[in-house]
């Protein structure tokens, strides 16, 4: 089992495409349990099969630090029918990810994630046609009002794809509410990169937008473009592969709400 999610998992631990990518050219593996369980121990919330603890790919104890998100683990192991696919196992992945390399690397993980505040996706608007350009608005609006007042982000938008440099002030602004633990920050690293926005994780992870609203505001673009021209059916599966690691760092999110910084 550690060659296949070490497999899936491929160079970067925090990158759920590439988890895809990799999962479709790894051979399942056969079910050879019969139970998952959770167990609690001092460390935290431990998952075992047939009573033999679950570990990374790197031999780590697979520890989850809630009884709720345990028991989400314990569900996808016990889910698992004839074979063994990790693509439906999310919240396993990403317990994966964490432990291999989040744990110990906090402050790296966030940096990166911070990076996004320089190029946010919200910044880049369409200078036409009007009904994009409005629908646009509708979406990420809001999100820049709510970090302008709310955290005293005051962030600069440009139109089209040229690059603008974004206030340091507001970028230290928006970094200084980052979640602090492990999980939150995998977690919102991981939604920060499906949606491209490092501001509508943190309108997300602060109970300001829903995960609909924000799912909805990271594809404005792409479905605007799907109700003029058509939707691409190989886009369109990529899309449901991302949403359901997104609904997975969604749920660590809200489950570790009290600990966000």
């Amino acid at each position: 089992m550690r060659e296949l999610f070490d497999e899936v998992a491929g160079k970067s631990p925090l990158d759920p495409e590439e988890a895809v990518r990799r999962t479709t050219r790894v051979p399942q593996r056969k079910r050879f349990y019969q139970q998952a369980d959770v167990t609690a121990t001092p460390e935290g919330f431990a998952i075992a099969l047939d009573g033999k603890q679950v570990r990374t790919p790197s031999g780590r104890p697979l520890l989850a630090p809630t009884r709720d998100i345990a028991d989400g683990i314990a569900a996808e192991w016990n889910a698992q029918v004839e074979t063994i696919d990790p693509l439906t196992m999310p919240l396993t992945r990403f317990a994966n990810s964490v432990v291999e390399g989040v744990i110990g690397r906090v402050d790296e993980v966030a940096a990166d994630a911070a990076k996004f505040l320089g190029s946010d996706m919200l910044f880049y608007r369409a200078g036409h046609p009007e009904t994009l350009v409005a629908r646009e608005g509708q979406h990420w609006d809001p999100v820049l009002c709510w970090a302008a007042d709310t955290l005293g982000a005051h962030f600069v938008l440009a139109e089209g794809i040229i690059h603008v440099s974004q206030p340091e002030a507001a970028i230290r602004a928006a970094r200084t509410v980052f979640p602090t633990d492990p999980w939150s920050v995998a977690a919102f690293h991981v939604v920060t990169t499906l949606t491209g926005s490092a501001l509508l994780a943190l309108a997300l992870a602060n109970g300001f937008r829903d995960e609909d609203q924000v799912w909805a505001a990271a594809y404005v673009d792409e479905d605007w473009n799907g109700e003029k021209w058509g939707v691409d059916e190989e886009v369109a599966a990529r899309r449901a592969a991302r949403l359901v690691d997104f609904k997975a760092a969604v749920s660590i999110l809200k489950e570790l709400a009290p600990a966000v910084g």
